[in-house]
């Protein structure tokens, strides 16, 4: 799947967006900064599918997070995602969001991770990073979430354990946008097609 650039890019988020612990937690992260790539930055694109404002796609191959904006617009975000094994993909709504989530790790993580401790507390160490957004179907958690990072080097790689990650400042930036109830369409392996007509990039190489 493909979108056209437009010639405006979003700006780096805004402090506005920013809480105090925001601050305090990001100001010196327990993780190495890490340079983004152009290609998975934050930008505003044109977008070619069906999907209401207010929605968001997750395409899984390309490594993108569309949150959907008004006259055939998205904001893009560049993602981890999960591996082949681990991936999850279909239609689930915004069922709870939160801010600097704690992680439980489920049992398959622990046996795959290795020794992993039953709860880690919210903050910036933490692999669920600045924000959760948990994906329900039928009122039902699926256990998947988009949400933040420790380790944002691997945005545009496939390592997850199935839940699609962001920067946490972007995490942050799709966050104060989506409202609960939003629509969240998953795209698996190979599904994303010629469903979104593909143009040039505006930017240069």
């Amino acid at each position: 799947m493909q979108a056209t650039l437009s010639q405006t890019t979003q700006n780096p988020v805004s402090d506005a967006n920013f809480t105090a612990r925001d601050k305090q937690q990001l100001a010196n992260p327990p993780y190495e900064r890490a340079s983004i790539p152009l290609a998975y930055q934050r930008q505003i694109v044109q977008y070619h599918r069906k999907e209401a404002p207010g929605s968001i796609l997750v395409d899984t191959d390309a490594r993108y997070v569309y949150y959907v904006l008004p006259e055939g617009r998205a904001i893009r975000y560049g993602a981890i995602v999960g591996e082949d094994a681990q991936a999850w993909s279909g239609v689930a709504k915004v069922g709870r969001k939160a801010e600097w989530p704690g992680w439980t790790p489920t049992e398959g993580e622990k046996k795959r991770l290795g020794p992993l401790p039953n709860y880690v507390e919210g903050g910036a160490h933490n692999p669920m990073g600045a924000r959760g957004i948990y994906l329900y179907s039928s009122d039902k958690d699926t256990l998947y979430r988009i949400h933040g990072t420790n380790q944002p080097g691997w945005i545009g790689h496939a390592i997850s354990s199935g839940c699609i990650r962001l920067t946490n400042e972007d995490v942050i930036d799709l966050y104060s946008r989506v409202k609960m109830g939003a629509i969240v369409v998953v795209l698996g392996p190979k599904q994303s097609d010629a469903r979104v007509a593909s143009a040039e990039s505006s930017l240069p190489n």
